[in-house]
């Protein structure tokens, strides 16, 4: 699979007072953004059943979200992501069991490898950043975006990104950290908006998740960041 950075992220309900938690802690508001998701799959799921999350984001262009190192656990999830479109045509590819074109971009694969829209809806995002010292005194870039979905649910991402598998523990301590601080539950693990989507008006493609998932809701899409 093509190289790319390693998102380590986790999500989280925000409350009314997130945002000044957010400034209290040193925070900033980088910018207030809306924009529009679209996920692709095959009618059986057979990307996101196997955790690969494709999506095109107004004005972004095209992400593949691609499972992180096994065993992680807790209510965190870790993905590398592609976005060059010649990477995620080749894993595509890959996931799916076909023969890589010769040329094309994402666009041109989705009909002959059966891709179809499964969801698309609009988000309002605040995104903010922030850097904090972990206990081996190391500063990290943190980004926490508060994102309200236009079918009515709002949901909050903590979020890392790294080069290395190396790296992950020591973002890991940083994200659980500034989930301390922002009074998020250990325990408490917050769905994507692409999962509650699913749940909301494709219940059956969302059984379908849960047959591979089980009771374990899966953060996985990415669909916050």
């Amino acid at each position: 699979m093509a190289q790319g950075l390693i998102e380590v992220e986790r999500k989280f309900v925000p409350g009314p007072s997130t945002e000044e938690r957010l400034q209290e802690l040193g925070g900033t508001l980088e910018h207030r953004v809306t924009f529009r998701d679209s996920y692709y799959d095959t009618p059986e799921l057979s990307l996101m059943r196997a955790d690969y999350w494709l999506r095109q984001r107004e004005g972004s262009g095209w992400e593949l979200k691609c499972p992180g190192a096994a065993g992680v656990s807790g209510p965190h999830t870790e993905y590398t992501e592609l976005t060059a479109e010649p990477s995620i045509v080749a894993q595509l590819c890959e996931v799916l069991g076909a023969e890589v074109p010769g040329a094309g971009g994402v666009a041109a694969v989705l009909g002959p490898l059966g891709l179809q829209l499964v969801a698309s809806f609009v988000t309002k995002r605040s995104a903010w950043k922030l850097v904090l010292s972990g206990a081996d005194g190391e500063e990290r870039l943190l980004r926490v975006d508060l994102d309200t979905a236009d079918f009515g649910y709002a949901v909050g991402e903590v979020e890392a990104l790294v080069h290395k598998e190396a790296e992950v523990p020591a973002a890991l301590e940083k994200i659980h950290h500034l989930s301390s601080l922002l009074g998020v539950l250990e325990q408490g693990r917050a769905p994507a908006k692409l999962i509650v989507y699913l749940q909301r008006f494709r219940p059956q493609d969302y059984q379908r998740l849960l047959e591979v998932y089980g009771s374990k809701e899966k953060p996985g899409t990415g669909d916050l960041d």
